[in-house]
């Protein structure tokens, strides 16, 4: 017998995990997963159209009542269908965004954000002292989701007056006054033209840096994925077929090939100085400091940085009389050959930091390069993932 609305007491971990045990079988697709999360930052699920992303979505959510198996978050056992624990959709302490806003036409933007705050919907005291003691008031919940989304100039607009940004700015907005202990979000910018999301991005980044709100994301965007995730989850064919950081997922060559992605490393840094004479900033890394094009960031700005193998070069000395800015001594961990027998992929390490570089198979042998040897790294071109 399935039990409803009766949450077990949440284990007294120290940090929050989500443990997600699931299948799902349809008739011509079945679902199996089991990963465990950081319950923390954005857990991108990535992948093709029709490997399950969605589907595990609804099943988190408890919108699947077919999905059997185990979903637990921070010690809240949410689902077990072993144990008969099933907790329906609307007590489940989760924000749900779809693709579309789905906003309330007779309401103006303040009414669709307080509908969040329907205390019919929160009316169960006992999961809310068990799965999340309230940090702020309801007011104050609301309050912060207009201040953290920008939306206190749009409250008295009817619906039909906003852009496509501004509607999933609001149900955003409508997701977090519930309060969520974690926040579903099935390609919210998926109905959007590419100028609405590039609208739309800085606010999922605001969310992820300020509120700290852990956040499961589905997209099939490239873009969204190296820009957003702080954890990547890569599937295919209803499988999990790799997850961790995204520093890591990008860090094996094969897994890039994967995502239909060249070899190259993300490296998280912060700007460290400005040369407005010349246009140019610099980030610096554990492993030293890149300059790039000045996006105007300020001095401090957290970023993430993009650098492809095929833009940094190796020399055996430092290179002298270059017009490379970006130089800096690394280790060879180690080779291996690429796509095409000409092209070898050279896995870097410089002080913590791990690059990738592109180079032919002849000039290894030329240069003599071997696991283990001290050389350094140029790196031609880096990209700001923006």
């Amino acid at each position: 017998m399935t039990v409803q609305g009766k949450p077990a007491t949440p284990s007294n971990t120290s940090e929050e995990v989500l443990e997600i045990a699931l299948t799902l079988q349809r008739a011509n697709f079945e679902l199996k997963v089991d990963v465990s999360l950081p319950a923390q930052g954005i857990s991108v699920l990535f992948g093709p159209s029709g490997s399950g992303k969605t589907s595990l979505l609804r099943c988190v959510a408890g919108l699947e009542p077919h999905g059997v198996g185990r979903v637990v978050l921070g010690g809240s056992v949410m689902q077990d269908t072993a144990q008969g624990i099933h907790w329906p959709s609307h007590q489940r302490p989760l924000g749900y965004v779809f693709q579309e806003a789905s906003l309330f036409e007779h309401l103006d933007v303040m009414g669709n954000l307080r509908f969040g705050l329907n205390p019919k919907r929160l009316h169960n005291k006992m999961l809310h002292r068990v799965a999340r003691p309230p940090k702020l008031c309801a007011k104050d919940a609301l309050d912060q989701a207009i201040e953290v989304l920008g939306l206190s100039t749009l409250l008295g607009r009817e619906t039909q007056q906003l852009s496509g940004g501004e509607r999933q700015r609001v149900a955003i907005g409508r997701a977090l006054a519930t309060q969520p202990r974690l926040l579903l979000l099935d390609e919210p910018l998926a109905s959007l033209d590419h100028g609405r999301r590039r609208e739309i991005l800085p606010w999922l980044e605001k969310l992820r840096d300020e509120l700290h709100l852990p956040m499961l994301y589905v997209t099939h965007s490239q873009t969204e994925m190296t820009r957003l995730a702080t954890t990547l989850v890569l599937m295919e064919h209803g499988r999990v077929k790799a997850s961790g950081p995204i520093e890591e997922i990008f860090a094996n060559a094969s897994w890039c090939a994967d995502l239909g992605e060249e070899a190259s490393a993300l490296v998280q840094a912060h700007v460290y100085e400005r040369d407005l004479t010349w246009g140019l900033a610099k980030a610096e890394f554990q492993g030293g400091g890149f300059w790039f094009r000045d996006p105007g960031l300020a001095t401090g700005a957290p970023v993430r940085l993009r650098i492809l193998a095929r833009d940094v070069s190796i020399a055996l000395s430092e290179p002298e009389q270059t017009s490379i800015q970006n130089v800096l001594p690394a280790k060879v961990l180690w080779i291996q050959s690429d796509t095409h027998p000409s092209q070898s992929l050279i896995r870097l390490d410089a002080s913590g930091s791990q690059l990738w570089a592109k180079v032919t198979t002849r000039a290894v042998h030329t240069l003599g390069l071997e696991v283990g040897q001290a050389v350094w790294a140029q790196v031609k071109s880096v990209a700001l993932v923006e």
